[in-house]
């Protein structure tokens, strides 16, 4: 038995969570892939796996072994980068992760001239409102909005975002301006899918209090761009993050109104995991997009200040 790469097909079989998805994701035979299971379970003298008609489940002993192959299998590929030289030259493939919006707004160009840089490094960008594993899904970097809850990340924070509400001249004419979150019970509220649950919009009271408004919305969709539109065409008031609306805002097409009730903007940051060596490609990557995603930030704040 190749023990090794019986462990890589234990630790495939649990991050895909079944035997099936394991065999896609190596390319591997579905009888291949239990044999080595098999295999490996007999060497240890210990059921790493439960098998039933719908899933497969980790046991105790599987899952301690499972976080001691995994460091290992690192371990391992650690040393053959340094040996192939992805520590000291920047090379290679790079996966990335951002927002589907601001991702293609302002990471994607930021991705375009790196490769015209670094002629040795390809580019796999992931465009997804989803929060990614990273190390699940052997992902490099992502660029991410929000408070970062993993704190076993490193994090480069490049600026901020306002969460803004918004409404055409022409709605505002029509409507009248909201002067606090609780005039938007009066109005026409446009609002994103969010599986049933009710739509409530978030403010910073002038007190400090954070509070959550109910809003109805007349309009629901699972688009960014669709809303925006829908604003800029009269269709009513949004809550959006300034990046997606700042154009408009610019050019006068959209107004933001209940600005003394925005909570605190929040960070954008660049993340990548923790670990002993950054790979150069990395290193590369976040040294050039920083103060480009930093530019683009500020001119948004710009834009929204008009």
């Amino acid at each position: 038995m190749d023990r090794l790469a019986a462990m890589r097909v234990f630790v495939a079989v649990v991050d895909a969570r079944g035997f099936s998805a394991a065999s896609r994701a190596l390319s591997m035979p579905l009888p291949t892939v239990s044999r080595k299971i098999a295999e490996l379970e007999s060497h240890l003298g210990a059921q790493l796996l439960v098998r039933s008609t719908r899933k497969v489940t980790v046991t105790d002993s599987g899952r301690r072994y499972y976080e001691d192959v995994r460091r290992i299998l690192d371990d391992i590929g650690d040393a053959e980068s340094r040996v192939s030289g992805e520590y000291q030259t920047a090379k290679g493939r790079l996966s990335i992760t951002a927002p589907t919006l601001f991702g293609r707004l302002h990471v994607l160009p930021a991705v375009n001239d790196f490769m015209k840089i670094h002629r040795d490094i390809n580019v796999q960008l992931i465009l997804t409102n989803y929060v990614v594993d990273l190390l699940e899904e052997h992902i490099n970097l992502s660029i991410r909005i929000g408070a970062l809850s993993d704190n076993s990340m490193i994090a480069h924070q490049v600026g901020s975002v306002r969460q803004i509400v918004c409404a055409s001249p022409g709605y505002l004419s029509q409507h009248g301006r909201p002067l606090s979150p609780n005039d938007l019970a009066g109005h026409q509220c446009i609002s994103f899918f969010k599986f049933g649950t009710p739509t409530e919009w978030t403010f910073k009271m002038p007190s400090g209090k954070i509070q959550h408004f109910p809003v109805q919305t007349r309009l629901v969709l699972n688009s960014i761009e669709g809303a925006v539109a829908s604003s800029i065409d009269d269709g009513g008031v949004v809550q959006l993050y300034s990046y997606q609306a700042a154009s408009h805002v610019a050019e006068g097409t959209l107004e933001i109104v209940l600005g003394r009730y925005e909570i605190e903007p929040p960070p954008v940051n660049i993340v990548y995991p923790q670990r002993r060596l950054v790979p150069q490609k990395v290193s590369a990557f976040v040294e050039f997009a920083r103060p480009r995603l930093h530019e683009c930030l500020a001119l948004i704040e710009t834009q929204c200040s008009v």
